[in-house]
């Protein structure tokens, strides 16, 4: 098979690289791919968010099957381009990509499912947010309702940050996706993000992990992309599974159903959890980066044959194959990152890091200059490790890193701190 992976990012070096194990993948091209990516695989310039253009290079290239690695060519109804022109493809519609792409719709499709979330209000001008932010107090979540890539949620701990947020977001700070604005219930419990396969009629639990958002150790300081993350959750207990699956996730699938758009890809459910009881945070209709990272080393090669089974609506005679393992992911990113930072510092001891089917590092912003990796985005690297414990996976991870050489980076130094401890 020829098969097309659209992005750039770790996530998609981490689908690259599962989807390489698999026999059945004869070629292999990422568009536009990356530094670490093209080790392993053709890279392809290509405008990614144009439908046309990408139906087009898959058809001069005789691509079999196309996975969209992010959210912003799935708002944009790349996949539906794709399906029109009988071209497979992995991703959900544009309409159903509105769970993502519209916090406020997400909403209304829990309310009508009657899916646990929290309450909110949504908003089209400062004032009426405001106002609504003084009725309830802080804190508080603040949200641009569009897509802001993974930055657009604020968590007030006082009035005066969240009023001040709604300034930046009605101000242009996320651009178009901050013209909305969502209000929401600050949850208290512990987060989760539970990944599973739709293909219209048909959920497959394929996963759990826990991100790190937070930029700081202890999680404090800014929201970020995401910092590490690890698999298996702990807090996602059977009981907290099979609450997530029949109170969220196939009362909203079949809600979609019921609004005649039907939802076919990966749903990336995010959760909180308290006392036992799941709710939900926010649906991404993608892969988390970086969860896919934990998630791929773990899957490996059966990710290819999920994800066609999913894209032919065949996930009722599908199974994931998993072993009883852990994986741990460490993000090492630009100094100043999520705020400013600069671009172009050389990463040195790469070679140095022996990679094999437990130790991968993935990359998510490099490239090539005069021979060497360079930095050119904010999350640079995601340093992964599998093992039979997650105290191995963390112990693997953390010594990769002490072989690369890099002193415009930072990374935290306990990632999987709430299943180990602080260690």
């Amino acid at each position: 098979m020829n098969i097309l992976i659209l992005g750039s990012g770790g996530r998609e070096h981490s689908l690259a690289w599962a989807v390489m194990q698999n026999p059945k993948c004869d070629r292999l091209i990422v568009a536009p791919g990356n530094a670490g990516i093209a080790e392993i695989a053709d890279c392809a310039a290509l405008d990614i968010e144009d439908g046309s253009a990408v139906v087009t290079f898959a058809e001069e290239m005789a691509v079999d099957f196309v996975i969209v690695g992010p959210e912003a060519p799935l708002a944009a109804g790349v996949s539906d381009r794709l399906r029109a022109a009988g071209v497979p493809v992995f991703g959900p519609s544009g309409a159903a990509a509105r769970l993502e792409a519209s916090k406020a719709f997400t909403k209304q499709i829990c309310d009508a499912a009657g899916a646990p979330t929290a309450a909110y209000g949504h908003f089209t001008d400062a004032a009426a947010a405001k106002a609504y932010v003084q009725e309830q107090g802080a804190p508080i979540v603040i949200k641009a309702d569009g897509l802001a890539a993974g930055k657009g949620v604020i968590i007030a701990e006082t009035e005066a940050d969240a009023l001040a947020a709604i300034d930046d977001m009605f101000g242009g700070a996320f651009g178009a996706a901050g013209a909305e604005v969502v209000i929401e219930e600050f949850m208290q419990g512990e987060e989760a993000s539970f990944f599973v396969l739709c293909d219209g009629e048909t959920v497959l639990p394929i996963g759990t992990a826990q991100d790190h958002k937070r930029v700081g150790e202890g999680d404090t300081g800014p929201n970020t992309g995401g910092m590490g993350a690890y698999s298996p959750a702990p807090v996602m207990t059977e009981a907290v599974t099979r609450a997530a699956l029949d109170r969220i996730v196939r009362p909203t699938m079949a809600e979609l159903v019921r609004q005649g758009t039907p939802y076919q890809g990966v749903l990336f459910v995010g959760l909180m959890i308290a006392e036992g009881q799941p709710r939900l945070v926010e649906y991404n209709v993608r892969f988390g980066d970086p969860e896919c990272q934990v998630l791929m080393l773990r899957l490996g090669a059966q990710v290819l044959d999920l994800m066609q089974a999913c894209a032919e609506g065949r996930l009722a005679e599908a199974q994931v194959n998993w072993a009883a393992d852990h994986a741990l992911t460490v993000v090492l990113a630009s100094q100043g990152y999520p705020g400013a930072y600069e671009k172009g510092s050389v990463i040195r001891g790469l070679d140095a890091v022996s990679e094999d089917s437990r130790h991968m590092v993935f990359h998510a912003g490099t490239g090539r200059h005069a021979g060497e990796f360079i930095a050119t985005g904010g999350r640079v690297l995601a340093v992964t490790a599998r093992a039979d414990s997650l105290q191995a996976a963390r112990d693997a991870a953390y010594g990769m890193i002490d072989r690369i050489d890099w002193p415009e980076g930072f990374h935290r130094r306990d990632i999987g701190w709430r299943a180990l401890g602080s260690g």
